[in-house]
């Protein structure tokens, strides 16, 4: 490109001192970046309840705001500060994002529309086109989720626009957990109900602030009893509905209640 070109026009002439400023940002950047990114969920990790959730929220905030710092200080280094080359320059920007990278400049701002409007932030549990884990990680471009199997999934910030996000704490360390038993209709309800409401109040994971439900529905092949309750930390559910189903069995066998055989494709799971 010719020096006669309205965009070789705005930029300033390169030199060496220019060179070590804008490396120096850069990596002054970098190393803000990596420290945030490693020390805030070392603190995060270490803590319980909100101050956790609060603590891990911020490196994704925290990481945006060094980014767009360094990008305003690079900006003045590198063109001569006008209102005309600035437009300019952001003009022939996004027609370049536009045409070759829509997808990745889709993720992108989707990335910054999810800082700012936290459909999930790190420690939430969520859920996206079937796949359920906690956030590990919210990057520029895409979502990190460790699934129960332990499994990492990097999901684009770009599902924001056309998937549903299903957020089980939304910030909070509350996260409602489920048992499920089928029994066979002939059998005292009430007993029942009272026994799975024993088996909650005695766990070791219950988190006595929160409610316990038992909820029944009356199903043609049997009776479908929810047991609900919350843990103390989210990352307990697996153990604490794991409790509930074992000792909740024990209580029902006590009762001398049967269990009903249901085949999936007749279970409804309303919640």
């Amino acid at each position: 490109m010719s020096e006669d070109t309205p965009i070789a026009g705005i930029f300033k002439a390169p030199d060496l001192a220019m060179a070590i400023e804008i490396l120096a940002v850069i990596a002054i950047a970098g190393l803000l970046i990596a420290a945030v990114q490693r020390a805030l969920p070392w603190v995060g990790n270490r803590l319980q309840g909100k101050r956790r959730l609060f603590v891990l929220a911020l490196v994704p905030v925290l990481r945006l705001l060094l980014i767009i710092g360094a990008f305003i200080i690079i900006v003045p280094l590198l063109i001569k500060p006008s209102l005309q080359n600035m437009v300019a320059l952001f003009g022939t920007i996004g027609l370049a994002i536009g045409f070759a990278l829509k997808d990745l400049a889709s993720s992108l701002i989707a990335g910054i529309v999810a800082v700012g409007e936290m459909p999930y932030r790190n420690g939430d549990w969520i859920r996206i086109d079937g796949i359920y884990g906690e956030v590990r990680h919210v990057g520029m471009r895409a979502v990190q989720i460790v699934t129960p199997s332990d499994d990492v999934v990097s999901i684009p910030h770009a599902r924001l626009w056309d998937t549903a996000i299903v957020n089980s704490n939304d910030g909070s360390p509350r996260l409602q957990c489920i048992a499920d038993f089928y029994l066979h209709p002939m059998h005292d309800a009430a007993k029942v109900r009272e026994a799975l409401t024993d088996v909650a109040l005695t766990s070791p994971y219950l988190y006595f602030d929160e409610p316990i439900a038992v909820i029944i529905h009356e199903k043609p092949w049997g009776t479908w009893y929810q047991l609900k309750a919350y843990p103390v930390d989210a990352r307990q559910q697996f153990r604490f509905m794991t409790d509930l189903t074992v000792r909740g069995k024990a209580a029902i066998g006590r009762l001398g209640a049967a269990f009903a055989t249901v085949p999936m494709a007749e279970i409804d799971r309303p919640r």
